[in-house]
């Protein structure tokens, strides 16, 4: 049997194989877990992915899987919870970001507007495929739509961060050229 080529960043953990594998890349198109991995994301700033990937459940838990109908709801009671909760990343910066970014999420589909539809826009619901051998930490469209989202008052979504998670959920495509999932993860 061929030896199976990964990216490099995948290559030693088992959480971090795991989530490249299975996860990383393709295309995603779920409203709530574009939302989601954004929040995550933000969460991740200044840390490690594998640090975020390791707390996933706990994070799940904590901000009721993510639904941002919920979240939106969420007060000082559910800060101080969260503030406490050691099975997270507790940043009260990032916790308000993400109560602020499911209302804002919430408010976009009020409008009719979804946030499928919105991340996607910038690529006319395309995804991009990346060179495979340079891997840029932000790119002219992810400064495009980290601007977009901070007019529209999302928060710890700069360039890097939101770069990041463009390659997360598949809007890029950046698994390196030797990479078995490069080819398996095109639309």
């Amino acid at each position: 049997m061929a030896e199976l080529h990964r990216c490099s960043w995948a290559e030693g953990d088992p959480i971090m194989r795991a989530y490249h594998d299975e996860e990383w890349g393709a295309p995603q198109h779920d409203p709530r877990m574009l939302w989601e991995m954004l929040m995550l994301e933000g969460f991740q700033a200044g840390l490690a992915w594998i640090i975020i990937l390791r707390k996933r459940d706990a994070f799940r838990k904590a901000f009721a899987g993510f639904d941002p109908k919920k979240v939106a709801r969420f007060g000082k009671t559910d800060i101080k919870r969260l503030m406490n909760d050691a099975g997270i990343v507790r940043a009260r910066a990032k916790i308000d970001a993400t109560i602020g970014g499911a209302k804002i999420f919430m408010e976009m589909e009020k409008g009719g507007e979804s946030f499928d539809d919105f991340c996607w826009s910038f690529t006319e619901g395309k995804a991009l495929k990346g060179n495979g051998r340079t891997f840029p930490a932000s790119t002219p469209l992810s400064e495009t739509i980290s601007k977009e989202m901070k007019r529209r008052g999302f928060k710890f979504v700069g360039p890097t961060i939101v770069y990041a998670w463009m390659q997360a959920v598949g809007i890029v495509n950046d698994h390196s050229t030797r990479c078995f999932r490069r080819d398996q993860v095109n639309e």
